[in-house]
């Protein structure tokens, strides 16, 4: 059976004024990847983000998710990282994930838990006593805890230390479904391009290369992070 692609969109253009900050995007992703969302600064990584998350609404082009416009039920089935905290000091952990069990009917707060153990994360724990990467930790906990077709992680180990890093991608590769797919924004890309399916790089809003990662080392002799470099020449 033919696998439908999850995202699609055609010739996806967004202007902030006289600025372009994505310019005739053109993309099909399908379930059951990890798929590394590479760029530098100002590149439209996050643009892109925001409008799959229904966060950015003026655009031209197109945009389906799982066949549907961007819209409540593509709200209901992205499980959404962002790049900040978006908690209030004055929760608890417990505060926050009965929030989500609220927010989300496909949250599951018996594997949040569980998740939280291996973190070394308690529930009475506050919110502001929290290290940033113990909420990027815990941040992570809610978004993988959900049963969504698609997540999205903007850079989900950049306040993490090192050595917690491949527990975080454990927890990333052993917690997604191979009816979703997981699309994940870093700068850290040696830390995490050994779990990619596949790389998109983005340029000045243009996308200049989607590629499977395991043929692109194959056919470059170089990892990820070095075809990047060599790309953006940085």
């Amino acid at each position: 059976m033919e696998t439908h692609d999850l995202i699609q969109t055609q010739q996806l253009t967004k202007m902030y004024g006289s600025h372009q900050a994505l310019s005739n995007v053109s993309l099909s992703i399908q379930p059951g990847k990890i798929i590394g969302l590479l760029g530098p600064n100002g590149s439209g990584k996050t643009t892109l983000i925001k409008i799959l998350n229904g966060l950015l609404r003026e655009y031209s082009g197109s945009v389906l998710v799982d066949d549907h416009p961007i819209g409540a039920y593509t709200k209901s089935i992205i499980s959404y990282l962002p790049d900040e905290n978006y908690f209030s000091d004055w929760m608890k952990a417990k505060d926050a994930l009965n929030i989500f069990a609220d927010l989300y009917d496909d949250f599951d707060i018996a594997k949040a838990m569980k998740l939280m153990k291996r973190l070394n994360l308690k529930p009475e724990m506050k919110i502001k006593t929290m290290s940033k990467g113990m909420k990027e930790k815990f941040q992570l906990v809610l978004v993988m805890s959900r049963e969504a077709k698609i997540y999205i992680l903007d850079e989900p180990i950049g306040g993490v230390d090192p050595a917690a890093r491949e527990l975080i991608l454990d927890i990333i590769l052993n917690n997604y479904s191979e009816n979703s797919t997981v699309i994940l924004s870093t700068h850290l890309i040696t830390d995490i391009e050994k779990i990619f399916d596949e790389v998109i790089f983005l340029k000045d809003g243009e996308i200049v290369m989607h590629r499977n990662a395991e043929e692109l080392r194959a056919e470059t002799g170089k990892s990820i992070d070095e075809t990047f470099r060599e790309v953006f020449r940085c």
